[in-house]
């Protein structure tokens, strides 16, 4: 269930009173929750359970901090494992009964190391205690209890070697060293290295296979990068590979490929509107069990009729809920089942499948009462080619689209850019509904999960019809009569950040004020400053971007910080000191040049941040600071 090639990604780049519209006697006001309601760490969240299933794990505050705990099944009384003060843990898992296994980064570097620990707490370690090296983890060898396969890129920071890990003895054996452009590798369900992802001439994409460990790698299929075969895990006779691939078509589907020859050989699930995104099994039956993708929420297609009576019955029982299983035990008797909506964050359930019990764990955010909680709305608009755009719409509560008039907006375009908004429970979305605005997101062209067609259309485009896009919901919304034009404000992070500045270059009557949260400001010195990483796919961001040469020009026209003499709108930039996506320089010059001109800025910097801030205390300062700068600009005089 577990297996899958990891695959780097290019660039992952309050209101009490009624406003204008707003009829006293129809309209409720909801609930005004505090701030730190929205944004503090969970209760308990990111359970799992143990491989026999005698304990579940789950993540919680400790001063302040997301730790490790462990809590026998059926017991009242957890321990806690870890005792983390200053970072969140950003990720665990089990690799057997005895120990877990996680990771954490030093003030947002993104260089994680990995820690183990005893499930009763003793024997805490560190297995790759290295300055400046990034660890990844590539197999968690769910057959092989003492070992995983990890990644680092400690012998040349631009590329990652991937290594077995006795987490026993600590013991590091490096499996092959990569030539410079291998981005995944994908192990087979006996643990051993068979194939590869490789970049070749800077943009197109080739498979590498072996038959043996004891073979070199050769290449078995070469394609231009636009085009997708992506192998998730070996066939369970380890021969073929299941893959997501467009090739000959738009959308990403479920395949049989004949990874020796490069072929693919059966079509086992595509659908017409949407890339398939993922694809489970079951390591017990050794069956595939479903596919995902996502239209306006996620959807499955089921290959096993076990495993669709399984959410038959777990439906029965929270089908008010969206529903999504996030761990089993080694025989697939207990299951850790997770719900969420666009007004809650859910709870965790554990699904005892041999007595048929499903029995709550516990809520992830107690303190907020869903029925207090705005509707995520999605809907549709056309760009000005023609294009359709697809998003959602958030209403502050008790409005409709009928009874919403000349409300203040906030339009928040999704970071990425390749990637999308989904249906769900945001709380930055609901905590701006709270405070009396529209929230508009759109999944503007280049947004994934739509077919290829519909992400080239976003390459050499930014600032250009992508922020058209935007533009254009803008205007929707104010032709929809839900807008009122003179209180609309944008606001983003990262690629989303970009969006924000440079909505405010070419629409600068368009907005009242602006959030730009760790976003580009200048394309030449963002692509200076990219992590080291990335450099082996600097080509295929250069025909995705602008080349800094060939497209000079262009890439100086959309530089909201060379074009800075166009904003007049008031603007709140907020960055992280450490981020190693998006440079503070990026920051840094977008301030520089707005005083230089007069212009309002304020600027909130935190230095044990990254790209995005972590820590429970600076997210606080951030919205904090964000709410009363909105409420400045977009409040009814």
């Amino acid at each position: 269930m577990k297996k899958q090639l990891f695959i780097l990604l290019i660039l992952v780049i309050g209101l009490s009173f009624c406003f204008t519209g707003c009829n006293n006697e129809k309209i409720m006001k909801a609930k005004q929750y505090p701030l730190e309601d929205f944004f503090k760490n969970p209760e308990k969240t990111a359970y799992q359970i143990s491989p026999d299933g005698k304990y579940y794990s789950f993540m919680a505050p400790y001063e302040d901090r997301m730790n490790i705990f462990v809590q026998a099944v059926g017991q009242d009384s957890a321990i806690r494992l870890t005792s983390e003060t200053d970072r969140d843990i950003a990720g665990y898992f089990w690799p057997n009964n005895e120990q877990i296994l996680f990771v954490k980064d030093q003030g947002g570097d993104e260089n994680y190391r990995l820690y183990a620990v005893n499930i009763d707490g003793s024997n805490l370690v560190c297995f790759t205690d290295f300055e400046g090296v990034r660890t990844q983890i590539i197999d968690e060898l769910d057959e092989i209890p003492e070992e995983v396969i990890i990644g680092m890129n400690k012998r040349n920071p631009q590329v990652f070697d991937p290594y077995r890990l006795n987490i026993v003895t600590g013991e590091l054996t490096m499996l092959y060293e990569n030539p410079g452009n291998i981005m995944g590798w994908l192990f087979d369900h006996d643990g051993k290295l068979r194939a590869a992802s490789a970049i070749v001439d800077g943009v197109n994409t080739q498979l590498l296979y072996r038959e043996t460990e004891n073979d070199e790698f050769q290449p078995v299929l070469t394609t231009n990068f636009k085009e997708t075969v992506s192998p998730m895990f070996f066939t369970f006779d380890n021969k073929d590979v299941y893959a997501v691939s467009n090739l000959n078509r738009d959308k990403t589907a479920v395949v049989i490929f004949d990874i020796a020859n490069g072929e693919e050989k059966e079509v086992l699930y595509e659908n017409p509107d949407y890339d398939v995104s993922s694809v489970f099994y079951s390591e017990k039956r050794k069956v595939l069990t479903s596919a995902s993708y996502t239209s306006w929420k996620r959807e499955r297609h089921f290959f096993d009729e076990q495993t669709k009576q399984l959410f038959d019955r777990l439906n029965s029982e929270l089908g008010e809920y969206e529903l999504g299983i996030s761990d089993a035990t080694k025989d697939e008797d207990k299951f850790i089942v997770r719900t969420y909506s666009d007004r809650s964050l859910g709870a965790y359930y554990i699904y005892d499948k041999t007595t048929d019990q499903l029995s709550k764990i516990a809520d992830v955010s107690p303190w907020i009462d869903e029925n207090d909680m705005a509707n995520v709305t999605p809907i549709e608009y056309e760009a000005r080619d023609g294009l359709k755009i697809a998003g959602y719409l958030t209403l502050p509560k008790g409005y409709t689209m009928e009874t919403a008039q000349n409300l203040p907006v906030v339009v928040n375009p999704h970071g990425g850019p390749w990637a999308r908004d989904n249906w769900g429970f945001n709380p930055e979305i609901q905590f701006l509904a709270n405070r009396g605005y529209a929230i508009l997101q759109m999944n503007f062209r280049g947004s994934t999960g739509y077919g290829k067609k519909f992400w080239e259309a976003s390459f050499k485009q930014w600032g250009l019809t992508m922020q058209d896009d935007i533009t254009d919901g803008v205007n929707w919304l104010i032709d929809q009569g839900i807008a009122d034009p003179e209180r609309i404000a944008i606001y983003g992070g990262s690629y989303g950040g970009y969006a924000t500045l440079q909505g405010l270059v070419v629409t600068p009557e368009l907005y009242a004020a602006a959030v730009d949260y760790v976003g580009v400001s200048n394309l030449f010195t963002f692509m200076k400053t990219i992590p080291p990483y990335w450099e082996p796919m600097l080509n295929m961001m250069y025909e995705m971007v602008g080349h800094p040469k060939e497209d000079s020009l262009q890439l100086a026209a959309t530089s909201p910080a060379l074009n800075a003499d166009k904003i007049m709108t008031p603007l709140f930039i907020a960055q992280g000191a450490n981020d190693p996506r998006v440079n503070k320089a990026e920051s840094d010059q977008m301030v520089e040049a707005l005083k230089e001109r007069g212009i309002e800025v304020q600027y909130l910097v935190k230095d044990n941040e990254g790209h995005g801030f972590r820590n429970e205390e600076n997210r606080f300062d951030f919205y904090r600071a964000m709410e009363e700068f909105l409420s400045g600009y977009l409040k009814e005089e």
